[in-house]
C-alpha cells in the first residue's frame, strides 16, 4: 500500500471514532422532550395544542343537499351567436365566455386572435369578426346584460 492510502485509512478510523464520541455509546446526547428511551415517548402533553373530542353528529348516515346548478348559461340572443357558439364550442364550452367579466372590446379582439394564432382554433377571418362584433355587442362593461 502507498502513503496515501493510509492516510485515507487513518483519516477514516479518526472520523468513526469522532462520531461516536460525539454520542454516548450511539445514544443522543441531549434527550428528547418526552423521550423515555429510543421509540418509547411518555404519554403527556409534549407542549403542542391537543386536538378536540372528536363531535358526535345526529344527522346519520344520510345527508341531503340543494340543488346544484347544472345549466350552461346561454349565450346572449344576437346576430352573431350562432356563429360564436359553432366555432368558439369546437375548443371549449361556450360557459368561458359568458363566465368572464365584461371585458373591453379590444381585450376581446385580441382573445379572439390569440384563440387563432396561438392555441390554433380553425377559424375563418369572416368568422372571425362575426365573433369579435358579437362579443363587443354584448359583453363589454357598456353592453353587458345581467
Amino acid at each position: 500500500m502507498d502513503g496515501r492510502r493510509y492516510v485515507g485509512i487513518a483519516l477514516l478510523l479518526v472520523a468513526g471514532g469522532l462520531s461516536q464520541a460525539s454520542t454516548a455509546l450511539g445514544q443522543p446526547t441531549a434527550k428528547a422532550p418526552g423521550l423515555v428511551e429510543e421509540g418509547n415517548y411518555d404519554s403527556g402533553n409534549l407542549g403542542m395544542q391537543m386536538q378536540p373530542a372528536p363531535r358526535r353528529d345526529d344527522a346519520g348516515p344520510v345527508y341531503a343537499v340543494g340543488p346544484w346548478p347544472n345549466y350552461t348559461p346561454p349565450l346572449a340572443d344576437g346576430q352573431g351567436r350562432d356563429v360564436t357558439q359553432s366555432f368558439c364550442g369546437i375548443c371549449h364550452s361556450p360557459t368561458y365566455i359568458t363566465m368572464q367579466p365584461p371585458l373591453p372590446s379590444a381585450t376581446w379582439k385580441s382573445e379572439v386572435n390569440k384563440m387563432i394564432r396561438v392555441f390554433g382554433a380553425p377559424i375563418p377571418e369572416a368568422a372571425a369578426q362575426q365573433i369579435i362584433a358579437y362579443l363587443e355587442a354584448h359583453y363589454t362593461p357598456e353592453t353587458r346584460k345581467e
